[in-house]
């Protein structure tokens, strides 16, 4: 019988459970738990607002979403949420996934740090950041009722979560400072790196080799 929290069904399908095992695997027990809460969260966002979506492709998009943040990307150069987008577009064509479909779950993790712009995309997509929001963020807060949150957290607890997710995105991101480029990742290294200098949009154009 498949597990129920929030009155949300988690799939149960054999790459539902693939997904499951591959994650845990992994990613420590912290991104294992923060998966599953942004999945539960994104859902009961789109019941809250009438949005239809696919609940596995949602699952492995949230899944995955900070796969890229995983020990076995320390030596990754590019931004981390493409780390974990990759993987899971090659996880689900290896499962015979359509293309299309891999495509939304791609979108899906690679916009999680975008704001607003997955909003106007597919749901899967609108709802892997939904749940983010929740989760690290506290946006969209107030759209969980307090029993489900308090239901998620029972299953999936976020002891001393604020500290220790921050800990877990410095450490992802470090060693590839340029990463941060235009988008919210630059506030973690500002804050926890000493010396990190972040990118400046204005300084870039201002600089680049166009005489004017």
């Amino acid at each position: 019988m498949a597990e129920r929290i929030a009155d949300i069904e988690i799939p149960d399908s054999s790459l539902a459970r693939e997904a499951t095992e591959l994650v845990r695997d992994v990613a420590a027990e912290l991104l294992f738990d923060h998966s599953r809460r942004v999945y539960l969260f994104g859902a009961l966002r789109g019941r809250g607002r009438g949005v239809a979506y696919d609940p596995e492709l949602l699952y492995v998009g949230a899944m995955f979403h900070d796969l890229g943040l995983a020990d076995r990307h320390l030596e990754s150069r590019q931004r981390f949420e493409i780390d974990g987008a990759d993987e899971a577009r090659a996880f689900l064509r290896s499962h015979g996934v359509s293309e299309q479909d891999a495509q939304v779950v791609w979108t899906a993790i690679a916009l999680h740090t975008t704001p607003e712009i997955p909003w106007h995309m597919e749901p899967e997509v609108a709802l892997v950041t939904a749940g983010v929001e929740v989760d690290v963020l506290g946006i969209g807060y107030d759209e969980v009722p307090a029993a489900a949150r308090e239901a998620i957290v029972a299953a999936h607890p976020r002891p001393d979560f604020k500290q220790r997710i921050l800990a877990a995105f410095t450490q992802g991101i470090e060693h590839r400072p340029a990463t941060t480029f235009g988008n919210v990742k630059a506030d973690v290294l500002e804050h926890f790196v000493p010396g990190f200098v972040r990118g400046d949009f204005v300084d870039v154009i201002k600089n680049s080799p166009w005489p004017e």
